[in-house]
């Protein structure tokens, strides 16, 4: 059998496998190889999977492409980040379709405890690329760590601008790490290793098809905090983004514009929509984010109640103390704890007037 680093990647190899079922299969076996080496009849057993899927993890044997991506990546020093590592975005976790794994390369942190993502059209105007410098410049005192797409146009923008003022950014490529795309950013790529990163799901040799660009955009919207729309069409990609960040239940903000405006007309659409809230500078985003709590004060808090909980609740206490929202998924795998244990333990906290119920299956400390 062979290593679990090997059977991680071998994953995305198997016929019928996609990156639900992958999380259905880790999350029951905690490990790749341990999928490897389980039965049929236990692989049937869990939801999702069945009879064909069983029998095509079971059958498989073809390790090889898997081999060859472990020589690229051991050659150019990239980390992949499996879906249980403690580095792996763990905001992604809230999504229902998180990547089973990533492959890094760069030095910011992918859970830094401030994170947004600025995505807009290609073909920015004056208005656009002065609204995201201004922006970006404002927020050079939160230690925010920026995420884009590494397109022309505002993605570019966002980037320099975050680089400039001595802010980590991520590119999420839609590609392998082999190449960058467009290639005129290569340069701008090389920048960022030093003052952030680039971020993919695709392995070396995977071309930035079409097709790849929504997976992409998933990554983008799932891993931050909120995302801002500056400019976009209102059929434009950055709609898809938002779109689903929306359903991620992140808080989405969009840069208003003229009405006679085809680059402003998505950003009014979400606007108009109520699918984003209508931004015009830092400080209202710092505002809507909380971002100007005392944190000293809930941590104070969480000692004095530890005392009173159970061994379960003070588990939930304790995640939602390093973050102030989680999703009742990430609870349930990052608990350890079966679903019910957690739902019971939620309850009781909530009865405490400890922790209340957010939209989506969400959750918070109370102030």
């Amino acid at each position: 059998m062979p290593d679990e680093l090997t059977c991680r990647l071998a994953l995305a190899d198997i016929p019928h496998i996609g990156i639900v079922q992958a999380r259905s299969l880790i999350m029951h076996f905690g490990t790749a190889s341990s999928i490897f080496k389980a039965k049929k009849t236990q692989l049937e057993k869990i939801d999702g999977i069945g009879e064909i899927r069983a029998a095509s993890i079971t059958s498989f044997k073809n390790f090889s492409k898997a081999e060859q991506e472990l020589q690229f990546i051991k050659k150019y020093k990239i980390l992949p980040l499996f879906i249980t590592d403690k580095n792996y975005p763990q905001r992604l976790l809230n999504c229902y379709d998180p990547p089973t794994l990533l492959f890094y390369k760069g030095n910011a942190d992918l859970n830094a405890s401030k994170i947004i993502s600025i995505v807009g059209t290609r073909n920015n105007s004056d208005y656009g690329k002065q609204v995201t410098e201004k922006l970006i410049k404002e927020l050079a005192n939160e230690n925010v760590l920026i995420i884009s797409g590494l397109a022309f146009g505002i993605d570019a923008i966002a980037h320099k601008s975050a680089l400039k003022n001595n802010l980590s950014t991520i590119g999420v490529v839609a590609h392998g790490l082999d190449n960058i795309y467009p290639p005129e950013h290569s340069g701008l790529a090389k920048n960022l290793l030093k003052q952030g990163g680039l971020l993919t799901e695709f392995r070396s040799g995977t071309k930035p098809d079409k097709h790849n660009f929504p997976g992409r955009n998933r990554i983008v919207a799932g891993m931050s905090d909120a995302v801002i729309v500056v400019e976009t069409n209102i059929k434009g990609g950055s709609m898809i983004t938002a779109e689903l960040a929306d359903g991620y239940n992140k808080d989405v903000f969009a840069i208003p514009g003229k009405v006679t405006d085809s680059k402003s007309s998505g950003c009014n659409y979400l606007i108009k929509s109520n699918k984003a809230i209508l931004l015009t500078d830092a400080q209202q985003l710092i505002e809507a984010m909380g971002w100007q709590r005392k944190e000293k004060l809930k941590i104070k808090k969480e000692k004095e109640l530890f005392i009173e909980l159970s061994t379960e609740e003070k588990v939930i206490v304790g995640l939602l103390n390093e973050k102030d929202l989680l999703h009742i998924d990430e609870l349930n795998f990052k608990s350890g704890l079966s679903s019910s244990s957690v739902a019971a333990a939620i309850l009781s906290l909530e009865l405490q007037n400890i922790v209340s119920s957010m939209p989506g299956k969400m959750y918070a400390l109370k102030p």
